[in-house]
């Protein structure tokens, strides 16, 4: 399915990772692990600065901190195109675990399949290594808040 066509962001990158640190300070205490470092027309990257912290048994990275990536690439993918409302929620989101991940850069690369006024539905590949191979694709649903009237 190809993304959705015609949609212009209206955060960058860097104003995204503001938001996130300014409404989830928790989530990069002590270092830079999940950030945007692009957004685009219909979509954005995501990346995992995977380090001991983030690894199981056998030295892989664990699937809960590839969810917890795939998750963020759906919420800087909601904030960018439909606006900075923190309270944007995840409703859904399925993953598929495909080859392990090694600690390091994880990029996921996520596309906006439909963005209505409600409901934003997304997918994203999750790629690591020096091939960039795809180890995890997930998709997912999040749910966009009404506006706000002062």
């Amino acid at each position: 399915m190809p993304a959705q066509a015609n949609l212009t962001p209206v955060l960058t990158a860097k104003e995204v990772n503001d938001l996130m640190a300014s409404a989830f300070p928790q989530l990069n205490r002590g270092g830079h692990f999940y950030e945007a470092i692009e957004v685009f027309p219909g979509g954005c990257t995501v990346r995992l600065n995977a380090d001991e912290r983030h690894l199981r048994p056998g030295g892989t990275v664990s699937g809960p901190a590839l969810f917890t990536l795939a998750d963020i690439g759906g919420y800087a993918c909601v904030l960018s195109h439909a606006g900075p409302d923190a309270l944007s929620v995840t409703v859904n989101l399925d993953i598929n675990f495909m080859r392990k991940a090694e600690a390091g850069p994880i990029d996921g690369r996520c596309r906006i399949l439909k963005l209505g006024k409600t409901l934003m539905v997304f997918d994203i590949d999750i790629m690591a290594g020096p091939d960039g191979e795809t180890v995890a694709h997930a998709t997912g649903t999040y749910s966009i808040p009404p506006k706000r009237t002062a």
